[in-house]
């Protein structure tokens, strides 16, 4: 039951956070929460973007001080004010987004700050047998130790940061989102290091808004809401659609797009044998106005490949694009966006967002021209007005437009984004992973205004690595498997088919009624 906790395992626990809350101004982060994580336990922590969960975290990794609360480590009273108690206690976070030093070797990053010594010199020996160790232990080989991270896979990079973070002997390891951007096979090389660092008692905090995954290594899950700790209770008592319920409060319904509402226009983009050098080949494909085309395939596939070379960020090497009757090539970004062509992109820490800046800039700073005023001076005033209509129109929390967007939830700084795609309405909107790593409630959120834009005209282009985002929003599904178009489908494919069609598994397709796909047949096939 919601409110409910239920206790560690039995044994002292190894992390407990009692009664935790937090304030920044006038906003109360947490309000009230309670961890309690024991020693070779996968405790899964949820909830939407804004509930609390990562200020929780960053209390726990020493980057917050909370404002009041209990924090026991192994039994004792402990204070954490800083990144250097919490590491001294063996608690370690490695992100999604691996923060190493690319042109450094994998054992320079791993070692950095903590090399081994002996009479003032480093002890290569001594860390080379350590690596031998730590590489064993997160499956890496041991011929990787020499190689520049920047050289690695991102999965490659998570496994070298949590080498890292057992190097600095962590008991306590927190995984914030950190299949968000792998492959299946990945999250399954990352789920047997997981196995075997709890064999030997490390604990494992892992927060995730792939709900479907924890109950594949999760023991235990913490739900919070609103800054609260909602319940605690072993995975296996739960299902997925039951602690979604619990993050939002309330019934969770998966509707699909009404189809019948979708009013069609005339085609506005048109793809025709198109292709970019080895990123993706003979692709077909067609956005009407007013129609929703999601494009799914595996990370890898070269679905995002397409969103970009239609947006001008990588380029065409081969075929035709067609855009408002005219075959078009756009150079760069700012060629599409003149022609009324918007892009959400997959990358929004790198690619979508001023971190510093406000939330005001942030929705604003695609759009100088409507800002200007006499003699060219933007005008505050206009920033301001048009920031505070699109806050409000796409439901974004903040207390103030003058918030920075860094300070913001994940599901909130995407709808930031979202809304500089919008001050001026798009013709063709393009989409690229527009949830990924965002909650249930800001994912149905985003889904809503998505589906409103198609229905008042726009033609969107949807890329996603979702399978039930690209069932729920589309009104045709484009499936891509190695860089080609491998099947299409309407929006009452089953999940079986399209899984199969992105994976390629002959006898799964023979088993959805699907024949198996020639690529050579594919390729030139109408989209």
């Amino acid at each position: 039951m919601p409110g409910t906790t239920d206790p560690a395992p039995p044994g002292a626990a190894r992390i407990e956070l009692t009664d935790i809350h937090k304030n920044y101004g006038g906003v109360r982060a947490i309000r009230h929460a309670d961890l309690i994580v024991a020693p070779g336990e996968v405790h899964a922590l949820v909830g939407e973007n804004g509930a609390g969960k990562s200020t929780l975290i960053k209390i726990l990794s020493g980057a917050e001080r909370a404002d009041g609360g209990t924090i026991r480590y192994d039994g004792r009273d402990v204070t954490i004010s800083s990144t250097s108690d919490a590491i001294g206690l063996g608690v370690q976070t490695v992100y999604q987004e691996p923060q190493l030093f690319p042109e450094l070797s994998v054992a320079e990053n791993v070692f950095v700050g903590r090399e081994i010594t002996r009479a003032g010199r480093i002890d290569w020996s001594a860390q080379a047998e350590q690596m031998h160790t730590l590489l064993a232990t997160v499956g890496l080989p041991d011929r990787v130790s020499t190689v520049p991270v920047g050289q690695l896979s991102i999965a490659e990079q998570q496994q070298v940061s949590i080498a890292k973070a057992l190097a600095a002997e962590a008991s306590v390891l927190i995984l914030d989102e950190p299949s968000a951007i792998l492959t299946d096979s990945e999250i399954e090389v990352l789920f047997a290091v997981i196995r075997r660092l709890t064999g030997t008692g490390v604990s494992v905090i892992y927060i995730s808004h792939r709900l479907d995954e924890l109950f594949r290594i999760a023991d235990r899950v913490t739900v919070m809401r609103d800054g609260r700790t909602i319940t605690t209770r072993p995975i296996a008592e739960l299902s997925v659609r039951q602690i979604a319920e619990l993050m939002v409060g309330g019934i969770v319904t998966a509707s699909r797009r009404d189809d019948a509402a979708a009013s069609r226009g005339a085609p506005v983009l048109r793809l025709e044998s198109l292709a970019s050098g080895d990123r993706f080949h003979g692709v077909d494909l067609q956005v009407a106005a007013g129609e929703i085309v999601g494009v799914y395939g595996l990370i890898g596939s070269g679905a995002g490949d397409v969103a970009a070379a239609v947006y001008g960020m990588v380029p065409v090497t081969e075929g035709t694009l067609w855009y408002d009757g005219g075959a078009r090539r756009f150079a760069n970004p700012r060629q599409a966006k003149r022609e009324g062509i918007s892009m959400l992109p997959a990358n929004r820490s790198a690619q979508g967002s001023f971190a510093f800046q406000s939330i005001a800039f942030n929705i604003t700073i695609g759009a100088l021209g409507v800002l200007s005023a006499v003699r060219g001076w933007v005008s505050g005033r206009r920033e301001t007005a048009i920031a505070d209509d699109m806050i409000a129109r796409l439901s974004i929390k903040t207390p103030s437009a003058r918030q920075p967007i860094s300070a913001m939830s994940g599901g909130n700084a995407q709808k930031v984004i979202l809304a500089r795609q919008l001050v001026q309405p798009p013709r063709l909107l393009v989409l690229a992973e527009p949830t990924q790593g965002v909650d249930i409630g800001a994912k149905e959120e985003i889904h809503r205004i998505v589906s409103g834009l198609a229905d008042d005209g726009a033609a969107v282009l949807v890329t996603t690595s979702d399978l039930g985002e690209v069932l729920r929003i589309s009104d045709r599904i484009l499936v891509m498997r190695e860089g080609r178009i491998a099947a299409e489908f309407g929006p009452d494919a089953s999940q079986v088919q399209i899984l199969a069609a992105a994976a390629g598994d002959e006898r799964a397709q023979e088993a959805a009624g699907l024949a198996p796909i020639d690529p050579d047949e594919q390729e030139g096939a109408a989209g």
